[in-house]
């Protein structure tokens, strides 16, 4: 049963096995995540100029607005000072920054009415992050640029916590991903053709858990959790960050949420930064994570300027 922990005072290592047992976290907003949402909002109202950002996809054509946040989410994801208010809220969170790896912030955008919901802006179906090769000891931390609303937010389906899926994970390959589908993003607007891990039989999204929250209010959740993007209906953008942890010690020992339904090919064990100096897990480390040696052209890490 998954249950959801609101403003817990678990430390950092009851947290994280909690969170493999498949529960959820809620943190109100505070400081250090408020600094990190203030930080995205300028680059966003920079970006949008003049336009309010929250209704700006009712005042742009759909090419430029795709353009538009190919430029924006690039810039956030590699602006420094994403990463220093990251290592900050961590530390702020009670995690320890020298055994603590992050991945770099992602802006998300989910657009209301079908506007766009493929590429730069893809709508997530329910999914689990495992099924795109993240370790089962990843943490996935989430929480919203500007307030959300139920028709706009983020959706969790416990029922498949404990019940696999079937699913196209055994076709995906996270080297491959690297090398063919990231850098096209931008380009897939009114539909978007890259083959991604979806489910192949009906999903029990009921019940299901919405997050509801102010900016800044922080989600963390294990990345076998199964989840997906509501579909918006709020007549408002949604605009929301994430990023992803691995603590070493958990890393080195195997140590994570069960796989009931994954079956994906590499690792994005090596995208990972350690908190103190950005340091990256040991290649020795990361080869225990891949299920067979990777090709000599295989495209491990990722280091293009575009991502949806």
């Amino acid at each position: 049963m998954t249950s959801v922990f609101v403003e817990s005072p678990l430390d950092d290592d009851a947290r994280r096995q909690s969170l493999y047992a498949g529960n959820l976290f809620s943190y109100a907003p505070r400081p250090s995540t408020l600094a990190l949402v203030e930080h995205a909002r300028e680059m966003v109202r920079d970006a949008f100029g003049d336009l309010d950002p929250e209704t700006a996809q009712f005042a742009m054509p759909v090419e430029d607005y795709a353009a538009l946040l190919a430029k924006l989410k690039p810039s956030f994801i590699h602006h420094p000072r994403s990463k220093e208010l990251i290592t900050a809220m961590l530390a702020d969170f009670g995690c320890d920054l020298s055994r603590t790896y992050f991945d770099v912030p992602r802006m998300r955008t989910s657009t209301s009415d079908n506007y766009l919901t493929s590429g730069i802006a893809y709508a997530f179906h329910p999914h689990r992050d495992t099924w795109y090769s993240a370790p089962f000891c990843q943490l996935n931390w989430w929480m919203p640029i500007f307030d959300v609303t139920p028709d706009n937010g983020l959706a969790f389906h416990p029922h498949h916590w404990e019940h696999g899926l079937r699913n196209g994970s055994r076709e995906y390959d996270y080297y491959e991903w690297n090398a063919t589908n990231r850098r096209d993003a931008a380009k897939h607007i009114h539909s978007d053709t890259r083959k991604q891990p979806k489910a192949e039989e009906p999903a029990q999204l009921d019940p299901q858990i919405r997050v509801v929250a102010p900016a800044g209010g922080m989600m963390v959740f294990s990345a076998a959790q199964l989840h997906s993007s509501v579909p918006n209906t709020s007549g408002r953008t949604r605009f929301s960050l994430d990023f992803r942890t691995v603590h070493l010690d958990d890393v080195l020992g195997h140590v994570g949420a069960p796989n009931v339904d994954s079956e994906c090919t590499g690792t994005t064990m090596r995208d990972y930064l350690r908190g103190t100096d950005l340091a990256h897990i040991d290649e020795e480390v990361c080869l225990t994570y891949d299920t067979a040696p990777p090709r000599p052209d295989a495209v491990l890490v990722y280091d293009g300027s575009a991502t949806p």
